[in-house]
């Protein structure tokens, strides 16, 4: 596995997250409508732009955990079992600290 190339892959995502993630906090703080009905999409369209937004800070979390696992030598084996995560795994999923049957919970 390509080292060097699993850290630009996880680098390059974080850096899409982090600006996806002002994004949504520039829209978040833009001034409401003042009108009741344009006032309860925004709040729907709020909470919608809350859910990515957890999402993506949950995602960033876990591209600093494989970026770490990565500086200490343990990138692409089980944080759970200690087998090695298979390739397909790490290129579906380059952050992912589990091996399919741990994710899977056998």
């Amino acid at each position: 596995m390509d080292m060097k190339l699993q850290e630009k892959i996880l680098r390059d995502r974080w850096h899409e997250l982090t600006a996806r993630l002002r994004k949504i906090d520039t829209d978040l703080g833009r001034t409401k409508a003042t009108d009741d009905d344009d006032r309860a999409i925004e709040n729907e369209n709020d909470e919608v732009l809350e859910g990515l937004g957890q999402a993506g800070e949950d995602e960033l979390r876990a591209i600093d955990a494989a970026l770490e696992r990565i500086a200490k030598g343990t990138y692409g084996t089980c944080a759970r079992c200690g087998a090695a995560i298979s390739e397909a795994r790490l290129a579906v999923l380059p952050q992912t600290p589990l091996c399919e049957d741990c994710a899977a919970g056998r």
